[in-house]
């Protein structure tokens, strides 16, 4: 993690400082109400619930630090997705989507968006590097890719999609402000999905959209009011609390991570891995560039899906559920979402578990066929 990013991080930690008074909570409180007193309209402050909250507040300053950019919370990642598409988007335009990415981004463009007269191309991530953005009025980017991990150079992307005149909206969810900054390479717009690692304990839907173009950024505080797609004060407490370990949380995650890839891509079981931080990954260029490591998602195949069924449900370290970026780790089988993935694949979220614990009990599920392994 660069100086810069560890200074955030410390600025972060103490944003509340500076407007302290005497015995004020060093931890912001939970602001539970929908109305504020508000004798006069033109006066500042709170207005209404749906305009604005002072658990917002918090949690959004400590995400503008991270981003070094506006931030517009929203009570999931999808919400901050939609938003940032239709803030972004009119009839008529045309929007360059991952057909590798994050399904359900998919089914609202195909579903809601192209009904409305958007023209939806979707192209996999790694034809990014080649393709042809002319008349594309927004490039939607995913880097790692959810669940695939391939990467995209997102300089290179947005430098492209920019000089054609399309806006770059990039989905940072799997990497968080922490490790990379889709921003700092020419992106217009990051969402993300806070529910995963900034969060971090699976207790919570929330995310975000950050940009740097106050009319841009604008719009989508203005979609969030008029839709109502607002946050509620308790997620953002939770959310708020969350994000003061994610330092300490990622710094686990993914060194584990780099442990166990290297192990299965060894072991005799797996057919094919996929991690960014291993030498021989296709997406590992990235690395150390515009990502600061490899993550802590890693992507492996078993011999096909009653393989990985069973592997996951001898596992006692690893939840199956989805999502992921939470503190424990987690697997599931992608395809049954119906991901572009063979039946056998499987997206491991390696949590903070002390790693050799987590090694040996995902080594004993891949070689026991039998009963449910047992720590």
């Amino acid at each position: 993690m660069t100086k810069s990013v560890q200074a955030r991080v410390a600025r972060m930690l103490h944003h509340r400082k500076a407007a302290l008074e005497q015995g004020d909570p060093v931890v912001p409180p939970i602001t539970a109400s929908a109305t504020f007193h508000l004798p006069h309209v033109q006066a500042g402050g709170q207005i209404y619930g749906r305009n604005g909250n002072p658990s917002w507040d918090a949690v959004e300053a400590q995400l503008a630090l991270l981003e070094e950019a506006e931030v517009v919370s929203f009570p999931s990642g999808m919400a901050a997705i939609a938003a940032a598409l239709f803030a972004t988007l009119r009839s008529g335009d045309r929007l360059v989507i991952p057909s590798d990415g994050y399904y359900v981004t998919r089914v609202l463009s195909d579903g809601f968006l192209r009904t409305l007269g958007v023209e939806v191309t979707q192209i996999a991530t790694s034809a990014y590097a080649t393709a042809d953005f002319t008349g594309a009025a927004v490039v939607y980017l995913e880097t790692p890719s959810n669940p695939g991990l391939e990467v995209v150079d997102i300089a290179g992307v947005a430098s492209r999609a920019r000089a054609a005149g399309a806006r770059v909206i990039a989905d940072n969810t799997t990497m968080t402000p922490l490790l990379q900054q889709p921003l700092d390479l020419g992106c217009d717009l990051v969402v993300a999905s806070d529910t995963k690692a900034p969060a971090g304990h699976s207790d919570v839907l929330f995310g975000h959209v950050a940009g740097r173009d106050p009319a841009m950024i604008g719009r989508v505080r203005d979609w969030r009011r008029m839709a109502g797609a607002i946050p509620g004060p308790f997620e953002a407490f939770l959310v708020h609390r969350g994000l003061e370990t994610l330092e300490l949380r990622l710094e686990r995650m993914c060194a584990s991570a780099a442990v166990i890839a290297g192990r299965l891509s060894a072991h005799q079981s797996v057919r094919r891995l996929r991690y960014p931080g291993l030498a021989g990954d296709a997406s590992h260029w990235a690395v150390g560039g515009q990502m600061a490591n490899g993550g802590f998602l890693i992507g492996f195949e078993l011999a096909d899906a009653a393989a990985a069924e069973g592997f996951l449900a001898r596992c006692p370290l690893i939840e199956q559920s989805t999502s992921f970026g939470g503190t424990h780790s987690a697997g599931e089988r992608r395809a049954r979402w119906g991901d572009m993935v063979p039946e056998g694949f499987i997206r491991l979220s390696v949590g903070v578990e002390p790693v050799e614990v987590l090694w040996t009990a995902i080594a004993d599920a891949l070689a026991d066929q039998g009963m449910p392994a047992t720590l």
